[in-house]
């Protein structure tokens, strides 16, 4: 073979590889362009005022979701996402199924069990995406959850209050949301100050989030214990004035929180039943509204008023 078909053939096989590097790489861009039309998309979802079909598009979203992330994993908005949509789902879907069994069977039922453990998962997972979209900002999540005072100095290293406030509330909400349906886990229970740090540096950050939903978090958090009414108080408080009346969970959670623990029987029912009354206030806020709104109405039984509040 005379050396310039050598030459020639070799000049060929670079350009087929230069060309499957190429095409890589242009798939790779558009996979990253999709994941991020995607995240900005999502938005479109809280329009939704049916929750049955809600629910349906959220569980297939986060299938296609988890596609995406396999393919790029190392991608923040699909990580970002998935932290989101898992605590999402579990919060606004799978407790809702927990507390209808709970309605229906009690606490120690089959399906009351089921749908804890389904929710409890959820969280889990939205905590494991969360938690690598962290390190992969700052290294060394895991190390600084030694105590209050690790966890407080390796978040403040998270300084940007257009894009960390949002990551840290949705790890932290995921957080306390494991942490309330696993009462019975005292090793979980016992990582309840991570919750707290990451919505409290959030709030930090930017408190407007979400129409102040760390509040909201932290609200709940306090009214845990009479002894923290009053913290709790101040973050319901301003989580209500953010939200201007446009967005109904806080109120909610305000009336099932703190006004059950504190006894005020006529300031939680016109609280729940003026939220049964509202109307589409927002429409970027419908699906949450509706999941209020289901919510409301369970809190305003009977049975759950005596058992959860002693009305």
């Amino acid at each position: 073979m005379s050396g310039r078909n050598i030459l020639s053939r070799a000049g060929l096989a670079a350009t087929f590889v230069l060309f499957a590097l190429q095409t890589g790489c242009l798939k790779q861009l558009i996979l990253e362009g999709q994941i991020a039309s995607t995240r900005k998309a999502s938005a479109a979802v809280n329009t939704i005022g049916d929750w049955e079909v809600a629910e349906k598009i959220a569980m297939a979203g986060l299938g296609q979701m988890e596609g995406m992330r396999y393919l790029a994993p190392d991608n923040e908005d699909a990580l970002f996402m998935l932290t989101r949509s898992w605590s999402s789902v579990a919060l606004g879907f799978m407790e809702d199924a927990m507390e209808r069994a709970e309605d229906a069977e009690g606490s120690v039922s089959p399906d009351f069990d089921y749908h804890r453990r389904r929710a409890r998962a959820a969280y889990e997972r939205a905590i494991w995406y969360g938690s690598q979209l962290l390190d992969a900002k700052h290294a060394g999540f895991k190390e600084a959850q030694l105590n209050a005072q690790t966890i407080k100095d390796y978040l403040a290293q998270f300084d940007d209050a257009e894009t960390d406030a949002e990551i840290l509330f949705w790890l932290g909400q995921a957080w306390l949301g494991r942490t309330g349906v696993s009462s019975e886990k005292g090793e979980v229970v016992g990582e309840l100050f991570v919750a707290v740090a990451l919505l409290e540096r959030s709030i930090e950050l930017d408190d407007t989030y979400m129409n102040g939903s760390a509040h909201v978090a932290l609200g709940a958090y306090h009214a845990r214990s009479t002894a923290e009414l009053d913290d709790a108080k101040k973050h319901f408080d301003r989580a209500l004035e953010l939200s201007k009346g446009k967005s109904y969970l806080p109120e909610v959670q305000y009336a099932i929180r703190y006004l059950c623990l504190k006894g005020d029987k006529e300031g939680y029912v016109k609280t729940l039943e003026g939220v049964m009354a509202a109307g589409d206030a927002e429409p970027y806020q419908r699906l949450p509204n509706t999941i209020a709104k289901r919510k409301a109405s369970r809190w305003l039984a009977p049975n759950r008023m005596r058992d959860a509040c002693g009305f």
